[in-house]
């Protein structure tokens, strides 16, 4: 399996990632990996059907994620991982998930979190489930489109004095 992108978005499937996120990694494949998401039957249906033509989507549990991607049936799949949160992201990478860098394009308010910019929010779990990505070297990209410029999120979090 070659990941293509791995991307935080609490929206999952949606017109920014069917459509420019979609053809600029060059996918076939959609794993959508959220534990909560996958026992939604209504939910995990309608992110399926949501998909690009032409790009097939599967909303599984974290552990189903890590089996995909060790069968060797995938191993020609061009595949974007997508996440709600980056504790799912570093559930995976803790489990053998071989990423190296998470685009973070949306986290949504919610009591509890406070807003980084007017797309992101965090709680003290988000924050430090990041500071264990990047402490493992894995890049923290902020983009909401493929034309955004990269921002690095934990200098946003420092200019924003949250860590």
């Amino acid at each position: 399996m070659h990941i293509k992108l791995a991307r935080i978005d609490d929206r999952l499937i949606h017109g920014q990632v069917a459509t420019s996120w979609s053809k600029a990694s060059g996918i076939t494949r959609i794993i959508v990996a959220n534990d909560a998401v996958a026992a939604d039957p209504v939910r995990s249906t309608m992110l399926k059907q949501v998909a690009p033509p032409g790009i097939s989507a599967h909303v599984v549990s974290l552990e189903k994620a890590l089996r995909v991607y060790r069968n060797p049936k995938y191993a020609a799949d061009a595949v974007m991982f997508l996440f709600t949160n980056p504790t799912d992201v570093l559930s995976l990478i803790e489990q053998g998930l071989p990423l190296t860098t998470i685009n973070i394009g949306g986290m949504s308010y919610t009591q509890g979190k406070q807003m980084i910019n007017n797309f992101l929010a965090v709680d003290e779990i988000d924050i430090n489930a990041f500071k264990s990505l990047a402490a493992r070297a894995i890049e923290l990209e902020v983009r909401v489109i493929t034309s955004d410029a990269k921002l690095d999120l934990m200098s946003l979090l420092q200019q924003k004095n949250i860590i």
